[in-house]
């Protein structure tokens, strides 16, 4: 235990520079002004204007952006930069160095984007659905962080890979696909939502829906870690990435 305190006290300050903190601020910033948007939209309850405005905007933009920000920080930059030699040399398990980098990455974005999406539906006029969000971007951040730092120790190319996974993945694949959808961190984190604050307009089929969706995210978040670490055991560090 005292080893991954380390681990994550180390990534929070060698791997989150201010930089990257301020990058995360923006994406806090704009949830708060979808949380405004929703007073724009007419012919619907607060509840509904701000579901409609949840689903499209908190879940599929500032989540993912948000998450990728610091996901990329944890652990791609390092491979890139070829700072990670350090931590890869080190006398600690390659499954402590993933669930370290992921701790640190789930506390810092998860804390920021949680709090900022809930402060969304105070400003919507809907606060009493603010646990439900807090509840749902957090567990979506964490698989987030989960399938970045995956995406991390699979290629140097990290940013432009997990961009693809968010756009090509979960925006084109998982909007016309449910099976898709059902891996999908945004679309399950959109789900949990639905079905904690009673939004039955973001039901989909074939989605789980409520705690379900919630613990579908903790299982893609542990397969995504499990092969994280795996494919730390076969990586080659050569320098500087390109």
């Amino acid at each position: 235990m005292t080893t991954q305190l380390i681990l994550v006290r180390y990534a929070l300050r060698a791997c989150l520079p201010a930089r990257r903190r301020l990058g995360l601020l923006l994406p806090a910033v704009g949830a708060v002004l979808f949380g405004l948007l929703a007073h724009a939209v007419e012919g619907a309850s607060r509840a509904e204007a701000f579901a409609e405005v949840a689903s499209a905007g908190l879940f599929g933009i500032i989540l993912p952006i948000g998450a990728l920000v610091v996901g990329d920080a944890v652990l791609g930059a390092e491979v890139r930069t070829g700072t990670f030699h350090f931590t890869w040399l080190s006398p600690v398990s390659r499954v402590g160095i993933v669930v370290g980098r992921w701790l640190a990455g789930t506390i810092v974005a998860g804390a920021t984007l949680s709090t900022a999406c809930a402060l969304a539906a105070v400003v919507a006029g809907v606060p009493r659905a603010a646990p439900a969000m807090a509840a749902s971007v957090l567990a979506g951040t964490a698989a987030y962080i989960a399938v970045f730092v995956l995406v991390g120790a699979a290629t140097r190319r990290a940013v432009v890979w997990s961009l693809g996974v968010v756009v090509l993945g979960e925006r084109l694949l998982g909007a016309a696909l449910d099976g898709v959808a059902q891996l999908s961190p945004g679309w399950l984190a959109r789900a949990a939502y639905g079905g904690l604050s009673g939004a039955g307009e973001l039901l989909r089929a074939g989605v789980p829906f409520g705690w379900a969706a919630v613990w579908r995210l903790a299982l893609v978040a542990a397969v995504a870690l499990a092969v994280a670490a795996r494919r730390l055991q076969s990586l080659r560090l050569s320098g500087q990435g390109e």
